[in-house]
């Protein structure tokens, strides 16, 4: 079937009252950069539906890619077709025909927005219904719970037809939560983390810390591309780049080994919590999930916490790493995410570090260092760059190092 329209019906949005204009206004607009790729689209935010207008572009790529955009709850292709009761009986034959397996049940329903058209909602459901029966045998009316539904949309600019449902990712609209930040690592977590904030509206802007020579730049490209398997859900987002190599250096040089961990996770909040503030956001999101590893206990967090008063929410902290896999590979981050290039979270890691580290030692070790000088320097030396959706990055890598040998 050639579909020329998807129809995108809302989720949450039903529940929103005065705000719902605002919300319906940041989905489509949520909408428009998720499928941006795809130039010969319409789109149009209505207070009931959203109708993408395909004008050509592949059905499929652009069902997919809205069935992840938070605040959907679900799609429909559509097939527009002329006013004309002849075509629409052949046309929903055909859709029923193509989807009939022995025993189906189905129903006819009918909307009709042109009060002018000829036929009412009833005269319309027994003649395209009719129709159906004759052409498909074996095919049998249901009214209650069939197992298809063909709906029939009469409106000013034709009629549209439209038979499967396929779901939605559900939640809110990317940035009608607010803003904040992810300390996003090159591992299977943060990802997850990521997708799930938004999922509640939150607008996030990824913090990365980079330290060459120890991590490459192909861990670079891949925390950059994992943000765009993210921008998927969303739009695009801001991938904040912090150079953390000084700091790990003095660090390893001149605090005792158990606590190397514990400041330099104290340092990463740190200056994670300076960009929120002067990005004006409201929080800081992180892939930690308790007791996973040594610096995810409840005695590492709290002394990791101590450095801010801001909120630090971690979406993950009560799976287990089964779940936090499996929505990896239902948003596609899995298989990037386990490729082997170090990020600094991995480099310079102790072979005992302290699981329940005491607070006031982290307080006194941290003094060994120039905290403030150090977070200065690291703030003053991020380098942030805008990602799509589906951005890719490892790829361009590649192809460097193919025509350097």
């Amino acid at each position: 079937m050639n579909y020329s329209e998807i129809m995108v019906r809302y989720g949450e949005l039903s529940t929103k009252g005065k705000n719902r204009k605002d919300f319906i206004r940041q989905l489509g607009q949520n909408v428009r950069q998720s499928l941006q790729e795809f130039e010969n689209l319409e789109i149009k935010a209505q207070h009931d539906r959203l109708h993408v207008t395909l004008n050509g572009e592949p059905d499929d790529a652009v069902i997919k890619r809205l069935s992840g955009v938070f605040g959907i709850e679900n799609v429909s292709p559509s097939v527009k077709v002329e006013k004309d009761v002849a075509v629409i009986k052949q046309t929903a034959a055909a859709m029923m025909q193509e989807q009939f397996v022995p025993g189906m049940t189905f129903k006819i329903n009918t909307r009709r927005q042109d009060h002018d058209f000829e036929y009412d909602t009833n005269q319309l459901n027994d003649m395209v219904g009719g129709y159906v029966l004759e052409k498909v045998p074996g095919i049998k009316v249901q009214m209650k719970k069939p197992d298809v539904i063909l709906r029939v949309e009469v409106r000013l600019n034709g009629v549209f037809l439209s038979s499967e449902i396929i779901e939605g990712a559900g939640g809110l609209p990317v940035g009608t939560g607010g803003r904040a930040v992810m300390m996003l690592s090159g591992g299977i977590d943060s990802p997850v983390a990521s997708y799930l904030a938004m999922k509640r509206g939150v607008k996030l802007d990824m913090v990365h810390f980079f330290s060459p020579p120890y991590t490459s730049y192909q861990a670079l490209a891949k925390a950059k591309e994992l943000t765009g398997k993210v921008a998927n859900f969303g739009g695009d987002i801001q991938f904040i780049q912090v150079p953390f190599r000084k700091i790990q250096e003095e660090i390893k040089e001149k605090v005792p080994e158990g606590y190397l961990m514990t400041i330099q996770r104290r340092m990463m909040l740190r200056i994670t919590a300076a960009i929120a503030e002067a990005r004006h956001t409201k929080g800081i999101f992180t892939g930690e999930s308790l007791g996973q590893v040594a610096s995810q206990t409840l005695e590492s967090m709290m002394a990791i916490n101590d450095v801010t008063t801001m909120p630090v929410l971690r979406p993950l902290v009560s799976m287990d790493k089964d779940e936090i896999i499996k929505i990896a590979e239902k948003i596609d981050t899995y298989d990037l995410s386990i490729l082997p290039f170090e990020d600094c979270c991995t480099i310079f890691t102790p072979p005992a570090p302290k699981t329940r580290p005491d607070l006031e030692k982290s307080r006194n070790f941290e003094k060994l260092i120039d905290v403030d000088a150090l977070v200065k320097e690291a703030v003053d030396g991020i380098e942030i760059v805008n990602i799509k959706p589906n951005e890719t990055f490892l790829n361009k890598q590649e192809d460097v190092f193919a025509e350097l040998l």
